[in-house]
């Protein structure tokens, strides 16, 4: 099954989107561009993650020019858990250890290359309930709960 994917940026990192966009394509995804022209990143990181909470779409994948300012951001969204990845592993582990629903990368910090393999394999990925990482990843469901406003 394919998996709904929501993306944007800040204006750091609209090339790469641009590209990432084009292997969504290519792959068959279907996806939302959510905009890439704020220079105040918060606002897509927002935009994305409260899409993606809603359940409007499976995964989102947001950039800035090192993913750090996306992911802070995207993870005061409640129901959101985002995930900076650096490399193909941590895209990987950031579903199959973390369930993360959203994938956060930096412009300036990974090539298109690179990038194109990390959301390659963040997408493929699954959750996998019952492994030795449920009890964690519940850990900080339950806390979110807890302290939701």
């Amino acid at each position: 099954m394919s998996k709904r994917v929501a993306i944007g940026c800040d204006p750091n990192a609209s090339d790469l989107k641009d590209y990432i966009k084009s292997c969504l394509d290519e792959w068959g995804y279907e996806y939302t561009d959510m905009g890439s022209e704020d220079p105040i990143y918060a606002n897509v990181a927002f935009k994305v993650g409260e899409a993606v909470a809603r359940g409007e779409y499976d995964r989102g994948i947001l950039l800035c020019g090192t993913g750090i300012g996306v992911s802070i951001a995207a993870n005061k969204v409640p129901g959101i858990y985002a995930a900076l990845c650096t490399d193909v592993y941590s895209a990987e582990r950031a579903v199959k250890s973390n369930n993360a629903n959203v994938m956060t990368m930096g412009a300036q910090t990974i090539g298109p290359i690179i990038a194109r393999e990390m959301v390659k394999t963040y997408l493929q990925a699954d959750w996998e309930p019952g492994t030795r990482s449920e009890p964690k990843v519940q850990a900080y469901v339950d806390y979110a709960k807890k302290h939701e406003a």
